[in-house]
């Protein structure tokens, strides 16, 4: 079977989803994870675009060594050049170089002609053919570009040097039977199309994103770029979970395999979600919660007798545990571990020890302490970890007759402790407001979101806060037993993300 080269672009395009912004530091932890993971391809960012991303990518190029490390770049020499300056430490690394094809695109964004664009393609990658071997060329829009400038194209970039071809059907636009036939088209009209891997790059702005790559895929393609959990701009990318799945689950149809350990795709997913504040929807394919779920009686039977009949794949595969061990306030450090073990987490001693006495905390106040509580446990301790302004206390006093009013302490970035107060509209809007005593830095909260990560009274309950600075968003997310308490947390969350990108900044 033909080996698929699984190209990841959660840290760049994934990225560019609306209020996705990560820090330096959660993106090497992505990496990281997408290293155990085994994407071959990591497209760790746009260095061009801020400081901030130029050193994110520089970071992860020295500390990831195992997959590609891809950097994205304009098709201008300068930019060719700096984003060799981010990726020069990595083990192994690749420049990608993106540049409009479309007509449309040319006409009213770029306001060039067809032979200026291929002018600058060829140049830039010629240009880029100095720093590395292993360059990517992506003709953007391609699938709303006529065919032949794009065979034409082609040809002239892999003549210039690009060792891979991209195909973006960028605005989502293409049919499945569509983008299949433009890749038909490039195998049989580009003279050179042997010296080059063809790559797609799908779009689901009409839900085809995941479809369209795989038909790529049957046609000839062998590399293949997505997101994790499928984020991304506008209705995101193709999701490399449910591309990955689709491969090993069908192989009878598509006869190809990936090198990808499918038993980190759950924590993976739950570490993305977790760190760009973007949920999985619970009927999302392979890793939504109700993705290995039955609730009619007539397929609970069937899964009962035989699993495979209504489950087409085992949920150990995708590192979901099939077993259900109950863990509590009796539990030990070696359950707590073995437990963690099974959902996919290797933590480092000091921070078991962390997240042992907080699983231990809330093993007092539930009867049961589920998996997604442990998940919840294990993010909120390496949430805390990482942040400037750490929560200490809080006290708050409301009611229908009363005057909401909140009480915080925090311990500042200098390990100095520091309380205040405020009076609110409610519980919730007056702890933000005795925060911001606190943190002092100008900002607007605009989305507020609170969900229960598992059932019952006594469930966890998970803020997520979204808060607005000089244009740009910053997410935060937060979860205790205490919804107050959890919205603290997520506020506090997002406010150090904030301080932590101006510091970057400046």
């Amino acid at each position: 079977m033909d080996k698929v080269t699984i190209f990841d672009t959660t840290l760049r395009d994934g990225e560019q989803a609306a209020g996705g912004t990560l820090n330096v530091q959660e993106k090497l932890e992505i990496a990281r994870q997408l290293e155990k993971l085994g994407v071959d391809v990591i497209e760790a960012g746009f260095p061009i675009t801020s400081p901030g991303d130029f050193e994110a990518v520089s970071l992860i190029a020295r500390e990831v060594r195992t997959p590609v490390i891809c950097v994205l770049t304009h098709a201008n020499l300068d930019a060719v050049d700096k984003s060799w300056e981010a990726v020069k430490g990595a083990e192994n690394p690749c420049i990608h170089i993106v540049l409009s094809s479309s007509d449309i695109h040319l006409f009213y964004q770029l306001r060039k002609s067809r032979e200026e664009i291929l002018e600058m393609s060829c140049s830039t990658v010629a240009r880029a053919r100095k720093h590395v071997s292993n360059i990517e060329f992506s003709a953007m829009d391609a699938s709303r570009t006529d065919p032949a400038y794009i065979y034409q194209i082609l040809e002239a970039v892999i003549d210039a040097g690009a060792t891979t071809v991209n195909i973006p059907d960028t605005v989502g636009y293409a049919t499945p039977q569509e983008f299949g036939d433009l890749i038909d088209g490039v195998f049989q009209n580009v003279p050179n199309i042997d010296r080059a891997v063809v790559s797609v790059h799908c779009h689901n702005d009409l839900g085809m994103a995941v479809a369209n790559s795989l038909e790529a895929l049957r046609r000839g393609a062998r590399q293949v770029e997505g997101t994790i959990n499928g984020i991304g701009e506008r209705a995101g990318n193709a999701s490399l979970e449910e591309i990955v799945m689709a491969i090993k689950t069908r192989k009878d149809f598509y006869n190809l395999t990936t090198g990808i350990d499918t038993r980190q795709i759950y924590r993976t997913s739950r570490l993305v979600s977790e760190l760009t504040g973007t949920p999985v929807q619970p009927n999302k394919a392979i890793v939504g919660a109700n993705a290995f779920r039955h609730a009619s009686g007539l397929h609970q039977d069937g899964v009962i007798k035989m699993p495979s009949t209504f489950e087409i794949m085992d949920p150990k595969t995708v590192g979901i545990p099939g077993s259900s061990l109950v863990l509590g306030k009796t539990s030990g450090r070696h359950g707590f571990k073995e437990r963690l073990a099974e959902l996919g987490y290797s933590l480092p001693e000091e921070d078991f020890k962390r997240a042992f006495t907080a699983f231990k905390e809330l093993a007092d106040k539930k009867r049961e302490v589920t998996d997604k509580d442990i998940e919840s446990v294990v993010a909120e301790e390496q949430r805390t970890i990482a942040e400037a302004y750490r929560l200490d206390r809080i006290q708050v006093s409301c009611g229908d007759r009363g005057i909401p009013t909140a009480a915080v302490q925090m311990t500042t970035p200098e390990g100095e402790p520091r309380a205040d107060s405020a009076l609110g509209t409610g519980p919730v809007d007056a702890t933000c407001k005795a925060i911001d005593k606190i943190v002092a830095v100008p900002c607007k909260l605009t989305e507020f979101t609170v969900k229960s990560i598992t059932e019952g009274i006594d469930a966890i309950g998970e803020v997520l806060i979204r808060v607005e600075s000089e244009g740009i968003t910053y997410t935060g997310r937060g979860a205790d037993t205490d919804i107050i308490v959890a919205s603290a947390k997520a506020y506090i969350n997002a406010l150090n993300r904030l301080l932590a990108a101006r510091k970057t900044v400046a």
